[in-house]
């Protein structure tokens, strides 16, 4: 049971992994009793799901616990500390959920009711700049009825809500310990989940032990699991090699792969690449005199070399990506491609010629050290490259780590920056929604009437979602002419692990979040 006044004060993030089984005998190793080490170059940005919208999430999914999950591996959410969910009404306004039974977190107090209606209050109420409250715009009010019975009333059909209510941003907390309006300023975590908190060293490892009372779907394959934390690719992937850490996820360089494809086996140890949804891009303010220009954002997007960055900074293991929704999900498409076909100097001299724009235009290009991997740094130096020898803009590049990064565009203080995104869940609506209107993750308001308040409430209407097809292909049409977000590439998945890691084949969950119960050591074929 967690015991507050022993622990430090802070959690480490899981970022998303998918790993295959091994299958060769192990004549020595640990034991099953030693924890599973894991390495990754993420760390979270914050331990309360009030003020999360990023890669904290991973591992809040870990830690806490939702009402809706995705048991054994369903594409769609079911129940995890609900007995049932369910739409309640033909109109699809009230989304009934019933707890299981003697829920508690791991100090002892009861999972209730009450508790998952506080949970829900205190992220609209606290409605922290970009983070989750706005997951939650369909959501007029929580209602609960006895001990165990919550019903959501929607303001307009939602047919993503279930989703949502997946989402490790909707995690359940106790009322005792985090107060109805404001963040918990303590450093801890009192959650319900199959894991909690041993210790935590900010920058260096988290060790989590398997929680005995978390009741749900999830059925534990380990004793404990410690993350450790690097600051870049090779020291983690050397670490794997030493047998330091037994799976990298998250932050594996584009020169540590390629080495990595041609050795792993000689050197005992697993390399998975599996299809990606993760996304990388651009986003302008619109506070800035420059980035404001829709002209200067169409000029940009039409001398940016998405292929070049794609194969001479990450050696093909990501590939160009022309619009906001990867590929593989419905609605995407290749608009910017369509657009403006291959990069052009010329076309783009001709848009700023054509608006009395006859210098160089000064940008400023901010980045992240320690979030997304290690080419991030060479993706902005060519990016920069691109632009400034188009001789069309002058390119400034600064950088921050994480959490100054985020407090930095969340007060709207960068011109351009870049960010990567993993999915809330599996869904086009969710590679839309998040960036636009007043209240988005990116802390930037984007008014967008028409994707706000026309096409993805009609999206939302239809439960069947291979039928909004058009709405997100018109959504996408919009961001392509205004050009204030442009995508740059779609990622893959690559893990590497030794081979007496088993059970990763089911540890990836739909929104490519890793389920660390699932892993454990094999002693045998």
């Amino acid at each position: 049971m967690f015991n507050r006044n022993r622990f430090l004060r802070r959690l480490a993030a899981i970022t998303s992994i998918s790993l295959v089984a091994g299958c060769s005998a192990l004549s020595s190793g640990p034991s099953d009793e030693e924890p599973i080490l894991v390495g990754t170059t993420s760390a979270p940005s914050t331990l309360d799901p009030a003020a999360s919208w990023d890669n904290s999430w991973e591992l809040f999914r870990n830690v806490y616990q939702t009402l809706l999950n995705y048991p054994d591996g369903a594409a769609e959410p079911g129940p995890d500390a609900a007995e049932s969910c369910d739409f309640t009404d033909e109109k699809n306004l009230a989304y009934r959920c019933v707890l299981r039974r003697h829920l508690t977190f791991s100090d002892g107090d009861a999972l209730d009711a009450r508790a998952v209606k506080h949970s829900f209050d205190r992220i609209k109420r606290i409605d922290v700049p970009g983070g989750p409250a706005g997951l939650l715009g369909s959501l007029d009010r929580v209602e609960t009825r006895g001990t165990r019975e919550v019903v959501f009333h929607l303001k307009e059909p939602d047919a993503t809500f279930p989703f949502v209510l997946a989402t490790p941003a909707m995690s359940i907390v106790d009322p005792a310990e985090y107060p109805a309006d404001r963040l918990r300023e303590d450093g801890e975590v009192t959650g319900s989940g199959p894991y909690t908190l041993a210790s935590y060293e900010e920058g260096d490892e988290a060790r989590l032990t398997g929680n005995d009372t978390y009741r749900g779907y999830a059925q534990r394959k380990n004793e404990a699991v410690t993350i450790r934390y690097f600051q870049d690719s090779s020291s983690m992937v050397e670490a794997l090699r030493s047998g330091k850490i037994d799976v990298t996820y998250r932050g594996l360089g584009a020169s540590d792969i390629v080495s990595l494809q041609d050795r792993a086996s000689r050197e005992g140890l697993q390399l998975v690449e599996n299809p990606g949804i993760e996304i990388s891009y651009l986003v302008f303010n619109p506070k800035d005199p420059w980035a404001r220009k829709t002209v200067v954002r169409k000029a940009v997007a039409q001398v940016v070399d998405r292929a070049a960055i794609a194969h001479t900074v990450y050696k093909d293991t990501v590939q160009p990506l022309y619009s906001m929704i990867p590929a593989g999900l419905t609605g995407h498409t290749t608009g910017f491609f369509d657009d403006y076909g291959d990069p052009s100097v010329t076309k783009a001299h001709e848009m700023l010629t054509g608006a009395g724009i006859t210098e160089p235009v000064p940008l400023t290009l901010w980045y992240t050290t320690d979030r997304y991997g290690s080419e991030t740094a060479p993706e902005f130096r060519e990016l920069k490259r691109q632009l400034d020898e188009s001789g069309l803009f002058r390119v400034t590049l600064k950088s921050r780590p994480w959490k100054q990064y985020v407090g930095g565009y969340q007060k709207g203080e960068y011109p351009v920056f870049g960010r990567g995104w993993f999915p809330d869940f599996p869904d086009p609506d969710n590679y839309i929604a998040p960036f636009v209107g007043r209240q988005n993750a990116l802390g930037t308001p984007y008014e967008a009437p028409e994707i706000t308040d026309v096409l993805l409430p009609r999206s939302r209407r239809a439960s069947n979602r291979a039928d909004v097809m058009k709405e997100f292909e018109d959504a996408q049409r919009i961001l392509v002419d205004e050009a204030r977000l442009l995508p740059l590439w779609q990622g893959k998945q690559y893990v590497a692990a030794s081979e007496d890691i088993s059970g990763g084949e089911r540890a990836l969950d739909p929104s490519t979040i890793m389920l660390l119960w699932e892993l454990s050591r094999k002693t045998s074929w």
